[in-house]
């Protein structure tokens, strides 16, 4: 019903728009009985419609999305609407409940994804990102964060998720909610980890599914495990180099031209190309050098010519 009142809403706004490029252009316009000059924390006409069609592209979690104060409605999005194993993008919005109206000032911080493994008796966290915030400057009430998952939703273990909130001094959140990962699909697998010395790294491909055939930017983040195994996994602090090696294990492993190292960004991701010349499964090979040009992994552990370490995409 919520959602309906909110399509209503922005219904209502798409008629009215006409001109609405900055908030003096706002000035006066009423919406439903809604004064969006009036309401300061809330979204402009033109950004609120931006919003609306975004969340149109994904789908709520449940489990995830909960109430604060009675006041405010906090909604969690993937693309898919479920969680599975390796990279997953999160975003969240809040609306407030008395009118239907995007707030762009709130905060989500301690985003804790928590693993019972039952027969080893032991909990664990996983990779998370950094601070959760604005998805981009035309959608400023759409926040945006990510996690990935080591492991499925098993019998060997299962799931908890938690996340603080804050939205204009009411303060909320999610607690130990039970959820469920999916396991990828057979001739997938995103989710990688190496081991320098005694400490264990992991290696996020970021959302292969969009790749198609021909030259792609590839996209990871490699995150660190924590001590204590409960205190969710950071981006590393180190500096890598991931070289590819595409191949194509049913068609002979034949390669592809053009491919380019993953090389760290200022926003703490790794960045590359890579060139998949036609449809099927595609074993990526990874050997990842440090910051003095060092093998650290995949270099001298070879199977059959090629590194162990390696993603699978298939398009």
């Amino acid at each position: 019903m919520k959602q309906k009142v909110l399509v209503l809403f922005l219904a209502v706004i798409t008629l009215g728009l006409t001109s609405c490029n900055s908030n003096d252009d706002e000035t006066g316009i009423v919406i439903d009985g809604i004064d969006l000059s009036q309401d300061v924390d809330c979204c402009s006409a033109e950004e609120a419609l931006q919003v609306y069609r975004f969340i149109q592209t994904v789908k709520i979690i449940p489990e995830l999305s909960t109430e604060v104060d009675g006041k405010y409605e906090v909604w969690a999005y993937t693309k898919t609407g479920t969680l599975h194993k390796g990279y997953n993008d999160l975003y969240f919005v809040v609306t407030k409940k008395k009118t239907g109206n995007y707030v762009k000032f709130f905060d989500i911080k301690n985003i804790t994804p928590l693993m019972n493994m039952v027969k080893m008796n032991m909990w664990h966290s996983t990779p998370v990102g950094g601070s959760v915030e604005v998805f981009d400057t035309t959608r400023p009430a759409v926040k945006h964060g990510w996690v990935s998952l080591l492991m499925n939703t098993s019998e060997a273990g299962s799931w908890q998720f938690s996340y603080d909130l804050e939205v204009l001094g009411s303060k909320g959140g999610v607690q130990n909610k039970v959820i469920n990962v999916e396991a990828l699909p057979e001739g997938q697998d995103w989710l990688k980890s190496f081991k320098v010395g005694d400490e264990t790294f992991y290696l996020s491909l970021v959302n292969p599914t969009d790749f198609k055939t021909g030259t792609n930017t590839i996209q990871a983040y490699i995150s660190k495990k924590n001590t204590p195994a409960t205190t969710p996994y950071a981006l590393a602090a180190e500096k890598f180099t991931i070289e590819i090696d595409p191949r194509m294990p049913d068609m002979g492993n034949h390669t592809s031209p053009d491919n380019t190292p993953l090389t760290k960004q200022k926003d703490g991701s790794y960045s590359g190309n890579i060139n998949l010349t036609m449809t099927g499964l595609w074993r990526i090979h990874l050997t990842v050098k440090d910051s003095k040009g060092n093998f650290v992994a995949g270099g001298d552990d070879l199977k059959d010519g090629f590194s162990s370490l390696y993603w699978d995409v298939t398009l």
